[in-house]
């Protein structure tokens, strides 16, 4: 009876804790009310009555905010930047990580409580685990969206050679390239895009240019950045430079292959050694074994 009566109070703590946690996620207004609110906010008092449902809404938001915060996993400039380079933009994005987070760790215990040997090690065991699975599997989004990018890249000046060599702008090169590689390569239209949103709010150039290296981290779009800000700067034909840079790219990624190639010579030796090898001998020496030990019988 003790032992039921402690599930049911730790299943409805884990239940009261996530449903905190996913508050933010779940009762968070659309994109189309939020604009809404924007375009009629006003600095007048508000004079109109509040239902309780809305109170309730901003009560628990209010809690949710406060344990998010408390836990220390209240939004901060470094997990949004990491989120960003994984390719997570939406406002919701943040609060789904951190309640993963806190989350995941009391469902491990209850998982864990039920393991009858060594209860503790393994409720202990599977919280850590489900407390770092969501950091792991953020920093594997991001590097293969890093990987995306990178490959992307050849592609995307290619095209961006051939809209400045037509007279289009560097601007107007980059929207009209993101827009022809949205669906082949999201990724990199997603980066323009966001060059090209930035710059329409009213950021400089550079600084914009200067945003989408720091997001994707990558030595092949930092080299472009600055390839870029030098032309800028000094006034070099960008057709010039845009083509020499990305003769240069493709370069790099030849070498990149061919690296890889020759890194698989030493890596097919493990294969060979543990799975291929065994089933030869066994091919070839079982049946001699078999006819030397029908022998052996034969001469007893």
């Amino acid at each position: 009876m003790i032992n039921l009566i402690f599930y049911i109070a730790l299943t409805l703590t884990i239940f009261l804790v996530l449903a905190l946690l996913l508050a933010p996620v779940i009762l968070r207004p659309s994109r189309a009310a939020r604009r809404i609110l924007e375009m009629v906010q006003s600095d007048r008092p508000d004079q109109r009555s509040v239902g309780g449902k809305e109170r309730m809404q901003e009560t628990i938001l209010s809690m949710a905010k406060g344990v998010q915060s408390r836990f220390g996993l209240a939004e901060d400039e470094k997990l949004k930047k990491r989120l960003m380079s994984a390719g997570f933009r939406s406002s919701g994005s943040i609060g789904a990580y951190s309640s993963s987070r806190l989350g995941g760790p009391l469902i491990g215990i209850a998982i864990g409580s039920f393991i009858r040997p060594n209860t503790i090690f393994w409720a202990l065991s599977i919280a850590v685990a489900f407390y770092l699975i969501p950091d792991m599997w953020l920093g594997i989004m991001v590097k293969k969206r890093r990987e995306r990018i990178r490959k992307s890249l050849p592609d995307a000046l290619d095209l961006l050679v051939i809209c400045v060599d037509a007279g289009l702008g560097l601007d107007q090169a980059m929207l009209r390239v993101g827009q022809e590689l949205a669906i082949s390569h999201p990724d990199i239209n997603q980066e323009f895009m966001q060059i090209n949103l930035e710059q329409l709010a009213g950021k400089h150039r550079l600084e914009a240019w200067r945003s989408a290296a720091d997001r994707t981290q990558i030595a092949e779009f930092s080299s472009f950045v600055t390839m870029l800000t030098q032309a800028d700067r000094f006034g070099t034909p960008i057709v010039r430079a845009l083509s020499r840079f990305s003769d240069e790219i493709r370069m790099k990624r030849r070498h990149r292959a061919e690296e890889m190639a020759a890194k698989t010579k030493i890596k097919i030796l493990f294969p060979l050694v543990l799975f291929i090898f065994p089933c030869i001998f066994v091919v070839l020496l079982a049946p001699a074994i078999l006819n030397i030990t029908r022998n052996m019988q034969m001469f007893k």
